[in-house]
């Protein structure tokens, strides 16, 4: 039996129909590993390597789960009596001369990569009552002399884990709960540096390990910002444009570069959003946008504002640090005219499309001289206050829900407005000036310093991270 490796193996192991395969797959961030309710889903060993940047840093073997145990412990206990450090061999025997039995196909995919080397992760459903039928089981992995940890699964309603943890302590290790639906990060490398500790020739690479997958993941964070960074900048500085022959546009030609207007930039938010799920290895979820539905209610819904725009009264203070910024005030917002009481200015940005919507804050002109065929309708930029937030919270909360999803989950993602999501305790105000003076800049075309896109990355970055813990 090796003694040294490349990387650390584990094979996860147990009774049929425990969440065997959703651990490999919350282990290993791959969804396209088969999970089922019907026992005997897995029916031979596959490896599934995690990687970083093409290295593999452990692989973990999901197998079957064990069919005919004590069959199985009745032959190893029937051979030859050998030393503890022998019993392996007697196990490598047992495997030799069953492999064209099809009784014993599945404990033999299921020990073969532990005689070969790999560590044993035991699986059990701590929602269910202990029983002395798992001994069998236990007892056959303790003839296999590697180092060893037991998992809690609470799959169902019920807690038994105490049970579990009396019985499991005399054969493993450890004992760790671990739920794959729910794991999060913080959860995923508690649990390395548990496996670390089975043993010490294991200790380095598992480090290593965790180190690789801890930059890995503040890589796919600084990505994320970054998409939708650049997402909010292509938004909010686009300009339709089309050429037109005659001197004036009709209100059907103008409505029609309206839609198509909008429709960019729905299909950048789509964009952006796909490039996310590839960042978090997500690619082809299915998603159930619910109650929120980002799709259909949209970048340009009264609904789309009301959850992720600013409110009533940060609108007005937003629009008063505009207006520091470009000289202009309030005018900003409604393009020139200050003829309104400030009780009445905040009831019209609060709707964000009920009294004053998209359709009137767009930048909409003729451009070109008065040769036929040389002249443009350009629609754009987006003038709305509002809109480069409503961006930023959809892109905040869409990112966030995909990068603390298991890759165990099997289920369609419902992306619905939660309880946790308030775009006043995300962004502060001092954030909002920060954010605003970018705005103003990205509306009025004018490139950013470095230094202005440094502190607008540090706003979204920082937000980013909240959501996430």
């Amino acid at each position: 039996m090796q003694s040294s490796y490349e990387y650390p193996k584990f094979a996860v192991v147990g009774h049929p129909n425990k969440g065997k395969s959703s651990i490999v797959s919350a282990l290993s961030l791959d969804g396209t590993i088969q999970i089922g309710d019907t026992p005997g889903t897995t029916q031979i060993k596959r490896g599934f390597p995690l990687k970083v940047d093409g290295k593999i840093i452990y692989e973990l073997f999901d197998t079957p789960g064990f069919q005919r145990a004590r069959r199985v412990l009745s032959w190893l206990n029937k051979q030859e009596r050998v030393s503890a450090d022998r019993r392996h061999e007697v196990v490598l025997r047992f495997i030799a001369e069953h492999r064209d039995n099809s009784k014993f196909i599945d404990e033999i995919e299921l020990l073969e990569p532990i005689v070969n080397g790999a560590g044993i992760i035991y699986v059990v459903d701590a929602s269910k009552p202990y029983g002395v039928e798992y001994e069998t089981e236990m007892e056959i992995l303790r003839w296999c002399g590697q180092p060893s940890m037991a998992i809690l699964n609470l799959i169902g309603e019920e807690d038994y884990r105490e049970q579990w943890k009396n019985a499991l302590g005399y054969y493993f290790r450890l004992v760790r709960t671990f739920n794959p639906m729910t794991v999060t990060f913080d959860e995923h490398i508690s649990l390395l540096e548990s496996m670390s500790h089975l043993k010490e020739e294991w200790r380095d690479n598992i480090k290593i390990a965790i180190e690789s997958l801890e930059e890995e993941h503040s890589r796919k964070v600084d990505l994320t910002v970054d998409t939708i960074i650049d997402n909010i900048k292509k938004s909010i500085s686009f300009i339709y444009k089309y050429p037109i022959k005659d001197k004036s546009v009709s209100k059907s030609e103008e409505e029609s570069a309206k839609k198509i207007y909008r429709n960019k930039l729905v299909g950048y938010e789509n964009i952006e959003k796909r490039t996310i799920e590839e960042i978090w290895k997500h690619k082809g979820i299915d998603k159930i946008e619910d109650e929120l539905k980002l799709d259909e209610v949209g970048l340009f819904s009264q609904e789309s504002a009301s959850i992720f725009g600013l409110s009533e009264k940060e609108l007005i203070i937003t629009g008063a640090s505009a207006g520091a910024i470009t000289g202009a005030g309030v005018d900003l917002l409604f393009a020139g005219s200050t003829l309104f009481a400030a009780s009445i200015i905040g009831g019209i940005i609060g709707g964000v499309g009920a009294k004053f919507g998209f359709n009137n804050l767009y930048e909409i002109e003729i451009l070109g001289g008065k040769t036929i065929g040389k002249r443009e309708l350009a629609i754009g930029p987006m003038k709305n206050l509002n809109f480069p937030y409503i961006l930023l919270g959809r892109a905040l909360y869409h990112s966030s829900t995909i990068a603390k999803r298991s890759h165990a989950l099997r289920n369609k993602i419902e992306l619905t407005k939660g309880d946790e999501f308030y775009m006043d305790k995300i962004i502060d105000s001092n954030s909002r000036k920060i954010l605003e003076e970018v705005h103003v800049k990205l509306r009025k075309g004018k490139e950013l310093k470095e230094e202005d896109f440094l502190k607008y990355r540090e706003v979204i970055l920082s937000s980013f991270t909240k959501l996430l813990k």
